[in-house]
């Protein structure tokens, strides 16, 4: 049984391979999972590893972790900030196949009940990806099935100009479909002119790596009206 702390994160993709790059280059590990956020001075679930993974040393209670996230997913927390949060819960939820469907369910019941709004149906889609990414073959996975990226788009579309949303439906469709992924890319680079953080977050190396930054690869494999070479 492969668990989040067996996946493999390699040092071969820079982050426009998480944005562009479809074919040409492979993925060295899911993206979702590999690769941290930016987000600045917004809180999050606590985190004292250095790298992407759990370091081992956590002591966080994870049979706190479905309240503790409902908490932090509140209106004004940033989207770049939800990202970061449902990655971190994705590795905290893989030691606990009850916590992790409980959490999902949870924010399934948010984005089906009452009056949801745009982040109710991005956090659970973008919840959904991270599980089907980051929780280990073997285990079960309360996304199974689930179309993640179809919540996220019904999020973009309901929310409207998001370039935060649009980064993060580049990230899940890294394998496609294609068209949709560049359109993803380059509203989320377009937005990134407004967006501080989210321009950092572009500029930033996968896995902090000595890799090409996403403006310099996307100066080097696109071409005018930004399609590839």
């Amino acid at each position: 049984m492969m668990k989040i702390g067996e996946l493999v994160c390699g040092r071969t993709t820079t982050v426009v391979a998480v944005l562009l790059v479809v074919t040409a280059v492979a993925q060295a590990g899911p993206p979702l999972i590999c690769h941290t956020i930016k987000i600045g001075q917004a809180k999050s679930l606590p985190w004292v590893s250095h790298s992407w993974n759990l370091s081992g040393r956590e002591t966080y209670d994870i049979k706190n972790l479905t309240r503790d996230t409902l908490e932090l997913l509140h209106a004004k927390m940033p989207v770049l900030a939800r990202m970061e949060t449902l990655r971190r819960a994705t590795l905290y939820a893989g030691k606990g196949p009850e916590v992790a469907k409980e959490l999902l369910t949870k924010l399934h019941a948010r984005a089906t009940t009452g009056n949801p709004d745009a982040l109710a149906f991005f956090d659970f889609g973008y919840l959904a990806e991270t599980f089907k990414q980051g929780l280990g073959k073997g285990q079960p996975n309360p996304a199974a099935g689930v179309d993640g990226y179809e919540w996220v788009k019904k999020a973009i579309g309901l929310r409207g100009q998001d370039p935060e949303m649009e980064l993060a439906a580049a990230l899940i469709t890294l394998k496609g479909p294609e068209s949709q992924h560049q359109e993803h890319v380059e509203n989320a680079i377009a937005g990134a002119k407004a967006d501080p953080l989210l321009a950092q977050n572009l500029a930033a190396r996968f896995m902090g790596h000595r890799d090409e930054t996403v403006s310099q690869m996307l100066a080097r494999s696109t071409g005018p009206g930004g399609q590839s070479k």
